[in-house]
């Protein structure tokens, strides 16, 4: 039921009523305090999804319902627990969508948790704009951005690399794929940015190993909705695209900057 229930968040098509759902399943759930409405939204999602990983509930825009991140999802959920709502939530008088601020507020939060010294950066001297990327040695469009790194730092931008194996971290053998290893060598390289700009001309890394923050960025970017490489966020948390040129980088970051360009 859980992966029925998540692809039908991601196609946008959900919008039924919790009462019905919790009615035809057996899971014993311990029940929510009466005045406990975030354990009533929490209990509500865990029973309809068991596995998700809830990481945030808060009060959402609409009154009377919760705003819940979960598992690289949100979803609004009423706090008696009856109702489930997915879909982008619309300002009606700015025209905003208070999704995409929610999720940008929650994924700078989240971003700004990574340590510099567990990216691989590739800055100029004074940059003016920084954009985290979630990428993958392999994948043509993370290739055809690292060959325009310097056309981006040009432009005073600051590319700083986090890890996401789109293969993932094992295969079905149970096994690291070959992916996961080699992006782990890349990181326990003793220089990880020429390791990293061999690996995306097609050069395999001498295979190492090391402590590395490598499985510990891809299971951030499936926290923060990432579903393919590369993923480019702006300062404020905004997903401003895959892939873009430096021009069109360099527009967005400007929208999204504190600086405001």
């Amino acid at each position: 039921m859980s992966k029925k229930f998540w692809l039908m968040l991601c196609a946008g098509a959900l919008a039924l009523h919790a009462g019905a759902a919790l009615a035809s399943t057996s899971l014993a759930v311990s029940a929510a305090p009466a005045n406990s409405a975030e354990n009533t939204v929490r209990q509500t999602l865990l029973r309809l999804v068991p596995k998700a990983e809830v990481d945030q509930i808060t009060p959402a825009p609409i009154p009377g319902f919760y705003q819940v991140i979960a598992s690289g999802h949100l979803v609004y959920i009423s706090a008696d627990g009856k109702y489930v709502m997915n879909g982008d939530l619309i300002d009606g008088v700015k025209g905003e969508s208070l999704t995409d601020d929610a999720w940008a507020s929650y994924r700078k939060t989240e971003l700004a948790k990574v340590p510099v010294s567990d990216r691989i950066v590739f800055a100029p001297k004074n940059p003016k704009y920084t954009v985290t990327v979630f990428t993958d040695v392999t994948c043509p469009y993370c290739r055809v951005l690292h060959q325009q790194i310097d056309a981006f730092n040009k432009e005073g931008i600051a590319v700083q690399y986090l890890a996401w194996p789109r293969s993932g971290v094992t295969g079905d053998d149970g096994k690291p794929t070959q992916t996961y290893n080699e992006m782990v060598s890349i990181w326990c390289s003793a220089d990880r940015n020429d390791a990293f700009t061999d690996a995306k001309k097609g050069k395999l890394p001498k295979q190492v190993d090391c402590k590395n923050p490598v499985k510990d960025q891809f299971d951030l970017g499936l926290k923060l909705g990432v579903t393919g490489t590369p993923s480019v966020y702006a300062e404020d948390g905004t997903l401003i695209g895959g892939y873009l040129s430096p021009t069109e980088m360099l527009q967005a970051v400007q929208e999204h900057s504190a600086t405001g360009g």
